[in-house]
């Protein structure tokens, strides 16, 4: 019995063993993801790793660009020719309506099931299901923050106001050359700023404006809140709390302004706070960061600007690519993400985690403004309403047009562009609720 024990038992390993060098012996399944070269870098441990322990599939990144829009032309370019190189795309969230309307990308509902998003915060759940269907999981959010001097001042600003008054009285004491440092470019951080000012100001960009400010068809840029908004940027320039310079501002000239200690204040995202800690800042130490201002009684915004995984449609690997895409967007991945390259994590529970809030205590301030997260709009033809704003805010900053005037203008080129394609956006912002939370001091 014994003996036949045995041959049963090597029998077993034999056969075990055979099947086992058959699979290794099988080329292994590539799934390749397209992302901006940022991600792909900062991502690239977590692929070397995932390969390491997996025979199939394996991972393939392709390095992208580093601007937003030029990966998004590689993508469509490619999809264009019929069969994209690609099974998986990083997404910015402005994306997705373009994308799933056009078919490009492939549903994960029955992937993921009914609660996939439901581990997130709030605000990153939003932009990733669009007429009911799932298209993108959230790898990291992004979203504005407003920096200040703790040097200077003892709490932050609340309101719009109080931002100008703490602004002018600190250049009036020749502490700071200006008060307030955001980005004014014609380009989609121009945008990104405006609808966090209007949201302030208790207007909003999209198809809930109708209700909510009176305007229509022209997802609410022809409304009193916006003219409002766009009018306070100009005052800004016009009072020299923002230099005129400004108007060809993007993140790294406001940043670096403020990091050489110039400034009161910065409009931002989360990935400043580590530059601003860095050897030779001025400032290194003596940064605040809370949510944006907004008019007393108003709940403030944060302009949402995640990053998500989707599995383009023509994707030869499907079953593979989700796999790969719950992978990376796994709570281990965010967690490496978030501690060794300061990434904010879309999920609730790393939130939440001990050892994550000791090393980064920014967190607390990131999840208040994620929970405050406004989308801009998602529809199809996004890209193009926003140049249409931009266009238009580019003239108000630089004194060319009144406010109210630009406004009224972008509203009716919005409306004209919408009925031209046929569009309508499909939603504007996430749930929000609760008041301005102050970051480290």
């Amino acid at each position: 019995m014994r003996r036949l024990a045995a041959l049963v038992l090597l029998l077993a390993l034999s056969l075990g063993l055979a099947f086992g060098l058959r699979a290794w012996a099988r080329p292994p399944v590539t799934v390749r993801v397209l992302m901006p070269a940022p991600f792909a870098e900062a991502t690239a441990d977590l692929v070397a790793d995932f390969n390491r322990r997996h025979h199939t599939p394996q991972i393939r990144v392709s390095r992208g660009p580093f601007e937003t829009e030029a990966v998004s032309d590689l993508a469509i370019s490619s999809l264009l020719l019929g069969e994209s190189p690609y099974d998986l795309l990083l997404m910015d969230v402005t994306w997705t309506a373009k994308y799933a309307r056009a078919g490009w990308l492939r549903p994960l509902d029955d992937d993921l099931g009914p609660d996939a998003l439901e581990p997130l915060v709030a605000g990153a759940r939003a932009g990733n299901r669009i007429d009911g269907r799932l298209w993108r999981m959230p790898l990291v959010a992004d979203m504005g923050l407003l920096y200040y001097r703790r040097d200077l001042i003892d709490a932050p600003p609340r309101t719009p106001a109080e931002l100008v008054q703490i602004a002018r009285q600190l250049q009036r004491q020749g502490r700071v050359r200006w008060g307030y440092l955001w980005q004014g470019r014609q380009y989609e951080g121009l945008s990104c700023v405006f609808l966090e000012v209007l949201h302030g100001f208790g207007g909003h960009w999209g198809e809930d404006a109708a209700d909510a400010s009176g305007g229509g068809d022209t997802l609410g840029l022809d409304s009193p809140a916006a003219s409002e908004a766009a009018a306070w940027l100009r005052q800004l320039v016009q009072e020299g709390i923002t230099p005129a310079a400004v108007s060809s501002f993007a993140e790294p000239e406001a940043l670096q302004g403020f990091a050489a200690g110039e400034a009161a204040f910065l409009r931002n995202w989360p990935y400043a706070w580590e530059e601003l800690q860095r050897p030779g800042s001025a400032v290194a130490g003596k940064v605040g960061v809370t949510t944006m201002v907004a008019e007393p009684g108003i709940t403030p915004g944060a302009t949402q600007g995640s990053w998500g995984l989707a599995v383009l449609a023509g994707s030869r690997h499907p079953r593979e690519a989700v796999q790969v895409l719950q992978a990376l967007t796994s709570a281990e991945s965010q967690r490496q993400l978030v501690r060794r390259y300061g990434y904010t994590p879309t999920l609730t529970a790393l939130f939440e985690d001990p050892q994550l809030l000791a090393e980064r205590p920014l967190l607390p301030v990131l999840r208040q403004a994620l929970e405050l997260a406004v989308l801009r709009p998602i529809n199809p033809a996004y890209a193009q309403l926003s140049d249409i704003l931009q266009r238009q805010l580019s003239g108000v900053i630089t004194g060319d047009r009144p406010a109210a005037a630009a406004m009224a203008e972008a509203g009716r080129a919005s409306a004209l562009l919408l009925q031209a394609s046929g569009q309508q956006a499909i939603a504007t912002r996430a749930p929000t609720q609760g008041e301005p939370v102050e970051g480290p001091r």
